[in-house]
């Protein structure tokens, strides 16, 4: 036995605590996993790798991520059967009221995550379709696998109602990422999440913030939840509220502020280099033969709709 017996057994109440949950649907298990199992995992946890902290921007960053879990030893591999084992897809389903659970062998996004002190998640939505095989993605399963952990050191997972009002009282939920926790939640163009900034005292019994990452998928999803398909979407966190007129900086405030300037000048250049993308693809698929073609076949008809068009100079409008 895997999955901790007390899952099994409570599926009904957890089933209700995802579905009342605020700001949207989760819900958070302690014990998720069979105990010596979880300390498996966290005896076999690899070792920060910097090939494989590569950011978005193609810098080497504080964040390392293990997507194939059957490599990372025993515990990992039969932790990756039991995600994909039918009766767990089957009991994610009753748990969440989402049927036909898909698992992704390939943990695109997903795996053993490292992040080390200093690091943070800002405030995003995920990707909503699996990139090669266009599934709708519809649940997030992290389950922590750090031995002790303080709220006072950051990297509390952050569930976010409005990520753009942060210091007006947003009325989320802050988890303590302590090993053998697990949090379920719903896929959503409103399911707002990150973590705060990691701050390990010198002395911490641990060296960094450890997770696995598992993301679920269906074939199918409700027309009033579908949205088009689009990459993860962050919203950078906002000054501290601390930084008012006649407030004195300090160093470290500062810092902060070069800190989140930074990061969103990097934002800007990765969404102004994504534009020139997309701007190149539009203009070579007008420029393409296929498109000239199919647009000069169309050509009849066009002219015969802006003929019959209410208001234009043809008969049918007069």
């Amino acid at each position: 036995m895997l999955l901790h017996p007390g899952v099994h057994s409570c599926a009904l109440e957890l089933g209700r605590q995802f579905e009342t949950a605020q700001p949207f649907k989760h819900v958070v298990i302690d014990n998720f996993l069979e105990l010596a199992f979880c300390q498996e995992l966290v005896s076999q946890f690899p070792s920060f790798d910097a090939s494989r902290a590569v950011n978005e921007h193609g810098e080497v960053g504080g964040k390392a991520v293990f997507p194939d879990l059957p490599r990372l030893g025993g515990a990992y591999e039969r932790f990756d059967q039991l995600m994909r084992d039918p009766q767990f897809l089957e009991l994610m389903s009753r748990l969440t009221s989402i049927p036909k659970l898909l698992y992704d062998p390939a943990y695109v996004g997903g795996g053993a995550h490292e992040n080390l002190s200093g690091q943070e998640l800002d405030p995003h939505v995920d990707f909503n379709y699996h990139p090669s095989r266009h599934w709708h993605r519809r649940l997030n399963l992290i389950v922590f696998l750090n031995p002790q952990w303080d709220a006072g050191w950051g990297g509390c997972l952050e569930l976010i109602r409005d990520p753009w009002n942060l210091d007006n009282g947003d009325d989320g939920r802050r988890v303590i990422p302590i090993a053998n926790r697990a949090v379920i939640f719903e896929t959503t163009e409103n399911s707002w999440h990150g973590f705060e900034q990691i701050q390990l005292p010198p002395m911490a019994p641990v060296a960094s913030r450890r997770s696995i990452a598992v993301y679920f998928y269906t074939q199918d999803r409700p027309a009033a939840e579908t949205a088009p398909e689009h990459s993860t979407v962050y919203v950078q966190r906002p000054l501290s509220s601390r930084i008012q007129p006649g407030y004195t900086l300090s160093e470290q405030d500062v810092e902060e502020i070069r800190t989140l300037v930074g990061r969103r000048n990097k934002q800007i250049k990765f969404l102004y280099e994504r534009e020139l993308e997309f701007s190149g693809l539009i203009g070579s698929l007008l420029r393409s033969p296929s498109f000239r073609l199919g647009h000069l076949l169309t050509w009849p008809f066009r002219t015969a709709r802006d003929l019959i068009r209410p208001g234009s100079n043809g008969r049918a409008g007069n």
